[in-house]
């Protein structure tokens, strides 16, 4: 049996481009998707108290941490070698142990101050979202300046955990927040990019969308994590 490109099987049966409005529809349903089973198993967690099982382990919580951050870069660096499926399964897989970390926040801060955390992020990211896919606005110049202070925020975030940066971790906060819409903007209008780079090849146009997916999945988590922090440090 002879062998034929991906690409080139999709063509041999008809394959429908779909349209960049699907396109992008898919690549949001997806981060959802991610988001959904973040909130599922960290709930179940819980409630059910499994989280306290993780913390019993030595180093639990570093652990999952350490795999999360495992799982991130080897899709980064992975993604074009691998088929649609994994790049799904590990965006999903990801997104499950983002979850067990944030059973810890509802231990943490309490469901009624995560519910409205998850509201104001959802807000602040769906305003952002939505003015970058209407006004298809074209922010791409503006990376090196996300870059350079995604770097900033997390020199800044191990400074934290020694010293006490005091009412500047505030200023931080905001900071934070401003980096990761300017993020969402950016990775919104990445999706365009991408349809439009990637047309011919029906494959490597799926894989961007996963990747997106996951792009657009952390810019929201990050986002939330600093509302909750802020929203955290103006109660205190």
């Amino acid at each position: 049996m002879d062998y034929q490109p991906t690409d080139q099987l999709y063509q041999a049966e008809g394959y429908q481009q779909e349209t960049l409005g699907q396109y992008v529809a898919k690549t949001y349903l997806w981060m959802f998707f991610g988001l959904l089973l973040t909130a599922v198993i960290s709930i179940a967690g819980y409630i059910t108290g499994a989280i306290y099982y993780v913390f019993a382990v030595r180093w639990g919580i570093l652990v999952v941490t350490g795999l999360e951050l495992v799982t991130v870069i080897w899709l980064s660096a992975r993604i074009n070698k691998m088929s649609v499926g994994a790049a799904r399964g590990m965006f999903l897989f990801y997104a499950a142990l983002n979850g067990i970390v944030f059973s810890a926040y509802f231990l943490i801060f309490g469901v009624a101050e995560m519910v409205i955390v998850f509201a104001a992020t959802a807000l602040f990211f769906g305003i952002m979202a939505g003015v970058s896919l209407i006004f298809k606005l074209d922010v791409s110049g503006i990376r090196p300046i996300l870059t350079g202070g995604l770097f900033m925020m997390i020199i800044f975030g191990i400074l934290s955990w020694f010293i006490n940066l005091g009412a500047f971790e505030t200023l931080l906060c905001y900071a934070g927040i401003a980096l990761f819409l300017g993020f969402t903007a950016y990775d919104t209008g990445k999706i365009r990019d991408n349809y439009v780079l990637y047309s011919s090849s029906p494959e490597m146009l799926a894989k961007a969308s996963v990747f997106s997916a996951l792009a657009l999945y952390l810019d929201f988590i990050n986002l939330f994590l600093y509302i909750l922090r802020l929203l955290n440090r103006s109660r205190n």
